[in-house]
């Protein structure tokens, strides 16, 4: 009886072979005789034998570990591309490790320090709110450790990348809400220096300047998260000429927005008109439902793993790829004509 895990060189003592020809064996290798690998099988089911992960890991060089940074593990689109990433992950035989920055830069480079010294093969990021450098990033390439950002880029370092088209996304909904005839509309905003930030203002903007209505920066304002909403909101509500609609660049800003806007007295969509960006779960549950950009995060997940194990199992290197993935606007109750 063996204790423990049982080791090649268990099965080849039992046998009275070499641990080389116990390894091909179980490899199915040519140059062994179907007795002895049939001999060599049957042991290992007997004796439970199963590889060393660790050693192999040590042998190939590879770890089949990937390591995922993402800002908020709870956010509904982040776990929708963790899903993604997993569901490509296991079927090809890669586990994965997630980091949560918690949209912090400290924490971020932290995430970083981790996942390195855990030695993973590959690191998928989108980037925290605070994060304005890439020389953690660097460090990972200079590690030689490839990177795939996902949703939140870094423009100052050259990497494979999978964004949705926030701008075209942007400019749909605000489009979407001149159409149906408002004028006055509050752009909930993020960080400028977040790409997708300033890509989705730069969308509200086009709309806006298409239609010949002129921006008011008193309506656009930097306002993505709920607390900030219970603030921002109830203020704009509170002006002489108060917006006729919101464009939120998240769906939970929007879902918060529809509540507080309702509750000044205000009906939605009859009088002040509601559109979000995720199109998640939450846009099905608010009174009334939310209109949203579909933001795609389970493809996101899986385009962005394919990327990473495309470039770790490369015979040789090749231009950073960027994937754009194409949003549509999902029209509900929230923003009807």
């Amino acid at each position: 009886m063996h204790k423990g895990q049982v080791t090649i060189k268990d099965i080849a003592r039992e046998l009275g072979i070499s641990p080389s020809t116990v390894s091909r064996a179980l490899k199915d290798h040519p140059d062994i005789s179907p007795e002895t690998k049939e001999a060599v099988q049957e042991l290992a089911r007997k004796l439970n034998y199963t590889p060393d992960p660790i050693a192999l890991s040590l042998k190939s060089r590879q770890s089949k570990i990937i390591g995922v940074i993402v800002p908020d593990i709870v956010h509904y689109f982040f776990s929708t591309v963790i899903h993604g990433i997993e569901d490509v992950a296991y079927n090809s035989d890669y586990h994965v490790m997630v980091c949560e920055s918690n949209e912090t830069y400290e924490r971020e480079v932290k995430n970083v320090e981790t996942l390195l010294s855990s030695r993973v093969d590959g690191i998928l990021v989108s980037v925290s709110k605070e994060t304005k450098d890439s020389d953690h990033f660097r460090r990972i390439q200079q590690a030689g450790v490839p990177i795939v950002f996902f949703d939140r880029v870094r423009k100052d370092i050259d990497t494979d990348q999978v964004v949705v088209d926030d701008e075209v996304g942007a400019y749909m909904a605000v489009d979407h809400l001149i159409t149906t005839g408002r004028r006055r509309i509050a752009l909930l905003g993020s960080e400028e220096h977040l790409l997708i930030g300033a890509e989705r203002k730069a969308g509200y903007l086009r709309a806006l300047e298409q239609h010949g209505i002129p921006a008011e920066p008193s309506l656009m304002t930097k306002c993505d998260t709920p607390e900030q909403a219970e603030k921002t909101v109830p203020e704009l509500l509170a002006t002489a000429d108060p917006p006729d609609a919101f464009f939120a660049v998240n769906d939970l800003t929007a879902a918060v927005t529809l509540r507080i806007v309702k509750q000044h007295g205000f009906s939605v969509p009859g009088e002040i008109a509601i559109v979000g960006f995720t199109n998640g779960q939450i846009s099905a549950l608010t009174d009334p439902t939310l209109s949203s950009v579909e933001q795609f995060g389970y493809e996101m997940g899986k385009k962005a793993v394919q990327l990473l194990i495309d470039r770790l199992t490369a015979k040789s290197d090749y231009p950073s790829l960027k994937h754009v993935i194409e949003t549509k606007l999902v029209v509900k109750g929230s923003s009807g004509r």
